[in-house]
C-alpha cells in the first residue's frame, strides 16, 4: 500500500487540478481525499509536494521494430517509406527487437506515456521467442503494452497495382526476390504463440495486426479476424492512411476499403483503425455502429504528407479515437505530448470556424482515456478512485507551469516531456526522480547503438536497392495521388 502525499491532481480531461492524497492499493487508486488524510501505518510514502499528478499519456499506435530507423528519411510519402522498409528492419533478431523495444519504451515513459499499442513485424512469421523478448523488454521498463502481430501476404510492391511493371526490368529483380509468407503461415504461428502466452494479460497482452489490408489476402483478413474473435484479441490495421490507398482500393473494389472490411464481417469493437485521413462520412458511421476505434497519428501523418485526419469529425461520429506517434521512420520519436499538441493544432487548419476544431480537454482526453479505451485497458486513463494507478509526476517548476493557470491546457500546448519527474505504473514508479527503476539506461543505450550499427551493416546491400528504385516509387504513387478523388485530405485544390 502506498499514500502520495503533497501533490496537486487532475483527474482527467475536463477537470481542474486541486491538492490531493492518493491512497494506492494492488495498483488500483483506492481513495483519494484531502492533504494529510489519514492512512495506514504500513502504507510507504510517496512525497510529491511541488508536481502536478496527471494521467498517463497512452500512445495508441507505434512500432518498436523501427526504433532504429530514426532520421533515416526525409521527403518521404508513406509509399517510399515502404519501399525503404526491409532496408532497415531486415534480418532484426530476437536480441535486435528486445534492444528495440527497450529502447521505445524508455522513450515513451520519459515522455509521459504509460501505456502503449505496438505493432511489431517479427519475420517470416510471429514466434514465441521473439514475443517474449519483446514483452520482457516492456516488463522490464514497466510499460503497460498492447504487442499486436503486424503481418502481411503480400508485398507492397505487387499490392498497388502497376507498380511491378513501372519498375525497370534490370532493378525489378530486386523487388521479385522479396516474398511475403504466406497468411496460413503466419496464423498458425499467431495461434501458437497466443496458446503459449506467457505474459499477465492486465500488463501486456496479444493482438493480431494485418498490417495494411491492400497487403492482406481476403482469406488472410477473415481468418485473423475469426482468430481475433475467438480469443478475445484486439484488430489493429492501417486503414485509409494515404490517398493512393483510398484510390487503390475503390479501383480494386469498387468501394472503399472501409466498405470491403465491413462486407469481410471484419468491422467490430475489437477492431482498431490507425490514420483514417481518407475515412469519408459513410465509412466514419460504418466505423461507429460497428463500435469501432481509430488511432489519429497527426505528427505520422504531416511527416509522410498523408494529409490531416478529421479527427473532430470522427469524435462527433460516435469513434472512438485515441492518439499515436507511429514510428521512427514516420515520426522519428515517440513524444506523446507532441503528438496531442498537433492532434488540437492540425484539427484548425480544416476550419475557420473554431468550433470545428479539437479542445485542449479533447487532445488530452484522446491521449490518456480514449486511448486506453482503444488499447482495451479498462479502468485506465484517469486519476479516480478504482482506476489503475497510472501517473505521471510533472514538476511544477519546470518553466512549462509557471504561472500555472491551466492544468489541462499546459500539459496540451506546453509540455514537451522536459517537466516529467517520475512516472508510475500501476502503483509502482517505473521512472523515479528521472531514474528508471527497473533497466540500466546507460546500459541499453550503448547496446541498441551496436544493434544499431550492426543491423545496418547487414542491410547494406538491401537498402542501397531499394534506395536505386525509390524515386521510381515515389513518382508512380503521386500519379495515384493525383487521381480524382471524392474527399481531399490535403491543404489544396488540386489533390
Amino acid at each position: 500500500m502506498k499514500i502520495v502525499r503533497g501533490g496537486l491532481v487532475l483527474p482527467g480531461a475536463r477537470a481542474a487540478a486541486t491538492p490531493a492524497d492518493l491512497l494506492i492499493e494492488d495498483g488500483v487508486v483506492r481513495r483519494i481525499g484531502p492533504p494529510g488524510m489519514a492512512a495506514p501505518e504500513s502504507a510507504i510514502t510517496i512525497d510529491a509536494g511541488g508536481r502536478l499528478l496527471a494521467p498517463g499519456l497512452v500512445n495508441a499506435h507505434t512500432h518498436s521494430h523501427y526504433c532504429f530507423g530514426k532520421g533515416l528519411g526525409d521527403r518521404w510519402t508513406l509509399e517510399m517509406m515502404l519501399n525503404a522498409a526491409p532496408g532497415i528492419t531486415g534480418g532484426l533478431t530476437a536480441e535486435d527487437l528486445h534492444l528495440s523495444t527497450l529502447c521505445c519504451a524508455m522513450e515513451m515513459v520519459r515522455n509521459g506515456c504509460t501505456s502503449c499499442y505496438d505493432l511489431v513485424i517479427q519475420l517470416p512469421a510471429p514466434s514465441i521467442e521473439v514475443s517474449m523478448a519483446i514483452g520482457q523488454a516492456y516488463e522490464k521498463v514497466g510499460l503497460r503494452a498492447v504487442i499486436a502481430f503486424q503481418m502481411a501476404d503480400t508485398t507492397f510492391w505487387r499490392a498497388i497495382p502497376g507498380l511491378i511493371d513501372a519498375i525497370p526490368d534490370n532493378l525489378r529483380e530486386r523487388v521479385l526476390r522479396i516474398a511475403a509468407t504466406p497468411f496460413e503461415q503466419s496464423l498458425e504461428a499467431c495461434r501458437r504463440v497466443i496458446a503459449a502466452w506467457p505474459f499477465g494479460t492486465e500488463r501486456i497482452r496479444p493482438a493480431l495486426a494485418p498490417g495494411i489490408p491492400l497487403l492482406c489476402s481476403d482469406p488472410f483478413l477473415k481468418g485473423a479476424c475469426e482468430l481475433a474473435r475467438d480469443n478475445g484479441l484486439g484488430l489493429h490495421t492501417h486503414l485509409a492512411e494515404t490517398k493512393v490507398q483510398a484510390v487503390t482500393a475503390l479501383r480494386r473494389y469498387g468501394r472503399s476499403l472501409t466498405a470491403h472490411l465491413d462486407a469481410l464481417g471484419y468491422l467490430g469493437p475489437n477492431f482498431t483503425a490507425a490514420h483514417g485521413v481518407w475515412l469519408d462520412d459513410d465509412d466514419l458511421a460504418r466505423l461507429a455502429d460497428k463500435g469501432c476505434s481509430i488511432a489519429h497519428n497527426p505528427g505520422s501523418n504531416l511527416r509522410l504528407g498523408s494529409g490531416i485526419a478529421p479527427a473532430r469529425r470522427m469524435r462527433a461520429a460516435g469513434v472512438t479515437v485515441g492518439v499515436g506517434t507511429d514510428a521512427g521512420t514516420c515520426s522519428d520519436h515517440l513524444n506523446m505530448f507532441e503528438a496531442m499538441r498537433l492532434a488540437a493544432l492540425v484539427s484548425r487548419a480544416t476550419s475557420p470556424d473554431p468550433d470545428e476544431w479539437l479542445s485542449a480537454d479533447d487532445a488530452f482526453a484522446m491521449a490518456t482515456e480514449d486511448g486506453a479505451r482503444v488499447a482495451g485497458f479498462a479502468n485506465t486513463g484517469r486519476i479516480e478512485e478504482g482506476y489503475r494507478a497510472d501517473i505521471i509526476f510533472l514538476n511544477l517548476d519546470s518553466l512549462n507551469y509557471v504561472p500555472l493557470n491551466d492544468a489541462v491546457r499546459q500539459i496540451v500546448y506546453c509540455e514537451n516531456g522536459a517537466a516529467v519527474d517520475s512516472v508510475m505504473v500501476g502503483g509502482n514508479l517505473v521512472l523515479d526522480h528521472g531514474r528508471f527503476t527497473g533497466v540500466d539506461e546507460a546500459a541499453v543505450i550503448g547496446a541498441v547503438r551496436a544493434a544499431a550499427r550492426r543491423v545496418a551493416e547487414k542491410n547494406a546491400e538491401r537498402k542501397a536497392e531499394l534506395a536505386a528504385i525509390e524515386q521510381i516509387v515515389g513518382r508512380f504513387c503521386l500519379g495515384l495521388a493525383r487521381a480524382p478523388h471524392p474527399i481531399n485530405r490535403h491543404l489544396t485544390g488540386d489533390s
